[in-house]
Parts: structure tokens; sequence; C-alpha cells
């Protein structure tokens, strides 16, 4: 259950409290508290979550409300809820179960179901976020590899530097369940090329200054493809379409983003892209030699890179120079 998260939602203090010190035993998981309906909506909305436990009995918006909007988020649709309540009344139940509720809890919450409806839940969770992720990171890599037609890279490519974003999100202390989700939206980062016109992609010598404004344009072409997707996974892959070609200093492109304002994602695969295109042979050029590439990284930190990831890369470097040498073209 690495990587996963738990709301707890009662306005009662107290309660809130004795149910966080319950979740906090279950080992791996990120426990949110909110002490409000609203609170929850913001949370959810913001952060996403993998379990929802709400009281029944709250003020403005009691928790039957608090699940009927819950279930109309498109990020929330799947997740399990609890109910904790101390009302046995069958009618309330099924009014629940009707509405999106998975479990109920009754008050006082003992302590062992807690933690037990919990893990059981979210391994049912676990199970079914893994299998759909996996599913999604499949058409990814076969859709990214659709794009060896129309590009002078390889799939050798796209596995490499999706690799080495995952040892630099590691690197940067992002969760397992983030540093997998970087490593299968990575390949998708130029699938916005698709829409640019083949006089442009293939060129071989440079880009007139109109030509380079019509190249620019596959973020946004990436993004316009991956966007509103219900899938976490492509959502992070439209993030990491737009802004890979950011720079830290803002003088990127599409959006001329600066510093933490460029998505983190972004951030990394803007390094593992990089760094893979530079000691890579392609149609109109050499492969750099690693050092090369190496120093280049290192002068461009601070400027197009943001230094913390450069750090997190050069930490890693054993481990990136053992998947450069696994997976060649």
């Amino acid at each position: 259950m690495i990587g996963m998260s738990l709301l707890i939602v009662d306005d009662d203090p107290a309660g809130l409290m004795l149910m966080s010190r319950y979740a906090q035993a279950i080992e791996g998981v990120e426990v949110m508290t909110a002490t409000s309906a609203m609170e929850a909506l913001t949370l959810c909305n913001e952060y996403g979550t993998d379990l929802i436990i709400t009281d029944f009995l709250m003020p403005g918006m009691d928790g039957m409300e608090l699940i009927h909007r819950l279930r109309a988020m498109p990020i929330i649709a799947e997740v399990p809820i609890i109910m904790v309540t101390n009302h046995a009344y069958s009618d309330l139940r099924r009014e629940a179960l009707v509405g999106g509720v998975t479990d109920f809890l009754s008050k006082p919450v003992d302590r062992i179901e807690f933690i037990a409806r919990c893990r059981n839940l979210m391994a049912l969770r676990t199970t079914s976020v893994r299998l759909r992720e996996e599913a999604a990171g499949e058409l990814i890599m076969r859709l990214s590899r659709s794009m060896d037609s129309r590009d002078s890279e390889t799939g050798a490519h796209l596995e490499r530097m999706a690799r080495y974003s995952a040892v630099i999100a590691a690197g940067m202390g992002l969760s397992k369940q983030m540093q997998g989700r970087i490593r299968m939206a990575a390949p998708m980062h130029d699938i916005g090329k698709v829409a640019v016109a083949d006089r442009i992609l293939f060129k071989p010598g440079r880009y007139t200054a109109e030509e380079f404004e019509v190249m620019k344009l596959h973020t946004i072409h990436g993004y316009r493809i991956l966007d509103d997707s219900h899938s976490p996974l492509i959502r992070l892959a439209a993030t990491i379409a737009l802004s890979h070609h950011e720079k830290f200093d803002g003088t990127g492109y599409p959006q001329k983003l600066k510093g933490a304002d460029i998505p983190l994602p972004g951030r990394i695969i803007a390094i593992a892209d990089v760094f893979d295109a530079l000691t890579s042979a392609r149609l109109y050029k050499e492969a750099w030699r690693v050092d090369e590439a190496l120093d280049y990284l290192n002068a461009k930190s601070g400027s197009h890179f943001d230094p913390e990831c450069i750090s997190a890369f050069f930490s890693n470097l054993p481990v990136i120079l053992e998947i450069q040498e696994e997976f060649q073209d």
C-alpha cells in the first residue's frame, strides 16, 4: 500500500484524532484529515485520495450530501468510501449504499475493525489502480513507439528516458507510486508531434524562425490529446507533454514558466530527455560522449534545468549509466 492516501472527515476533534491514530497503524499510508465537508471536497479536488472515511452527522453539509458530491468528481468516482454513523436504521444504510457508500463503521469505532476494513478496501484499491495503470502504461508505450515512423527517436530512447526520469523522481524523494507513474507517462512527452507537418518534422537542416514556432506547438498538441482524462496517469502525461520544454529561468516554451511554476514532472523529464538525446546518435548528429553531456547538464543547471533535479540526477549517476548500458539502440 506504499504511496496510498486516506482522508478522514469528521467535525468532532476527538473522533478525528482517534481515527487518525488508528489509520497511522496502516504502514505506508498517508493520512489526511478534514473537519468539514467543504474542506474534504477541496482536498480531494487538489490531491485526490485512495480511501475516504466520513462521519454522517456534520453541520452544513452532512455525510450523505458529501458522498453525492464526491461521486460526481471524476477523480473520486471509484474511490471506496466508508461512512461512520451511530444510526443502525436500515433505510439510512440503503440510501447510503445507493448513493455510493462502500462500507460502514458504527460508533464508537472499534480500532481492530477500523484497521481491518481500511486495509481490505485499500488492498482492493491498490489492485484496481495497478491493473488500470498497467493497461494505460502499455497503451502509452505503444502509442509512443508509433512515433518511430514520424521521428528519429527509437523505442530504446523512450525506455531509457522513462527510466532515467523515475531515477530522478526517486532522488527527489517522490513516492514509489509517483515514480512509477512518471516512468509510465514519460514516453508520451512528444506525442504532440503527430500533429506536426512532415516537411517540418523531417527537415534535415535548421528550422527557420517560423518553422520553429510551428514545431514548438507539439507541446500544446500533446496536452490537448491527453488532457481531460479520468486517469491520473494520462493526466500526468498531459502535464509532461505541455511542460517538458520549459526552462528553469523562464526562457522555455510554450508558457515561459519559471522555477517552481514548472510542474515537477516536467522539470524531471527535461533532464532525462536532453541527456538521452545528447548521448544518442541521430541521422543529423553523432552521439556526445557521456562526460560531454554531463558537463552540459552541469553548465545549464539553474538556467535550463532545476538545480535540485540536477543534483538528484548526479547523485544517482551509477544507476543512470547502468540503464544506458542495458537499453542500447
